[in-house]
């Protein structure tokens, strides 16, 4: 017990000493790959399907304190518009994060709509513009919660009279995917997005200069065959809010695995990928057509690793792809956004 509250102190001690704009960054996950509208708006429908849905679970830092307890789940329903290769993406994003002692809860439904315009009448080569928005709401136990001016009869001494409060969020996006080459199953893209241009307020005293930070997160990914078996997906972000910037990037091998290798029955990725100055994140990921599940583990290489003992988070991840029996499916489609 007296390991573990020294331990406790320590964590403390190298929190209180990080740039006070650390604790105004967003949620982030380490299957960033896993929830592509937290990304960007406009990176919706960019998937082989008509449809996909996506759910990740986060818990974090279960050695120190109250785990960090954060869920994703994104939907996207892709179709055709037009007659000229163009597609539209109706998506929703909702996110789900809980921590401390005090129960410290938001909660964001996010719906989106992103235009996919062809660029080409020969070859898979899109330029989406997105955009995503909806209420959030932060909120805590105010039962939960311990002040000095408890333990003096006075209750908490707090001047503020709700323990919640709303606002509307917004993002905006654009993304740029094409294939590299003959093979319709190489592809790259690149996305800018920004995010928080409302500006809310987030504060529960009402203070207007309270705000919470624009962010912008620019995006890349790769896939590329290595045999007609295998082949490899990179995938990194850049992120920059207020004074804060994270850098996360790294692969995934995937192997397919069946008789059919258009069709395989199971495909499995191995891979890593590092948050920079923060953690190294090995992932392993197997898709058992339609569906895919995946795991990664944060492993902790920052100032905080003595407290936590190396450990960050573990994330387990669900997902969903297919194609619809509608006439206009994608299926049937020569061209269309994919990656």
């Amino acid at each position: 017990m007296k390991k573990k509250l020294i331990h406790i102190i320590l964590f403390l001690l190298v929190a209180i000493s990080w740039k006070p704009e650390v604790f105004a960054q967003d949620i982030h996950l380490s299957q960033f790959y896993e929830a592509p509208l937290l990304r960007n708006p406009s990176l919706a429908g960019i998937f082989k399907g008509d449809i996909r849905v996506q759910a990740v679970y986060r818990g974090q830092w279960n050695s120190i304190t109250n785990a960090y307890k954060t869920g994703s789940l994104n939907a996207e329903y892709k179709m055709p518009i037009g007659k000229a290769n163009d597609f539209i993406t109706a998506g929703i994003q909702i996110l789900y994060d809980q921590a401390g002692t005090v129960s410290w809860v938001s909660t964001h439904i996010l719906p989106a709509l992103n235009y996919h315009k062809s660029l080409s009448a020969d070859r898979n080569s899109y330029l989406s513009l997105g955009f995503m928005g909806g209420p959030v709401q932060r909120r805590f136990d105010r039962s939960k919660m311990t002040t000095n001016s408890m333990y003096d009869g006075l209750g908490d001494g707090e001047t503020f009279t709700e323990s919640q409060f709303t606002y509307i969020d917004g993002a905006v996006g654009m993304s740029y995917n094409t294939q590299l080459n003959e093979n319709p199953d190489n592809n790259i893209f690149f996305g800018l997005g920004y995010h928080h241009f409302t500006r809310p307020k987030n504060s529960f005293y009402r203070n207007a200069s309270v705000v919470v930070e624009p962010k912008w997160v620019a995006s890349a990914g790769v896939r590329f065959s290595v045999t007609p078996a295998s082949y490899i997906t990179l995938q990194a972000d850049h992120t920059m809010q207020g004074k804060f910037k994270e850098t996360v990037a790294g692969a995934l091998y995937g192997i397919k695995l069946g008789p059919e290798l258009d069709h395989p029955i199971y495909t499995l990725h191995g891979g890593a990928f590092l948050r920079w100055n923060d953690a190294l994140i090995p992932a392993i990921k197997i898709d058992y057509t339609p569906f895919s599940a995946s795991f990664s583990y944060d492993v902790n290489i920052s100032k905080l690793k003595t407290s936590s003992y190396g450990r960050g988070g573990f994330e387990l991840g669900i997902s969903y792809v297919g194609f619809t029996h509608r006439d206009n499916s994608t299926l049937k489609a020569v061209y269309c956004p994919r990656f």
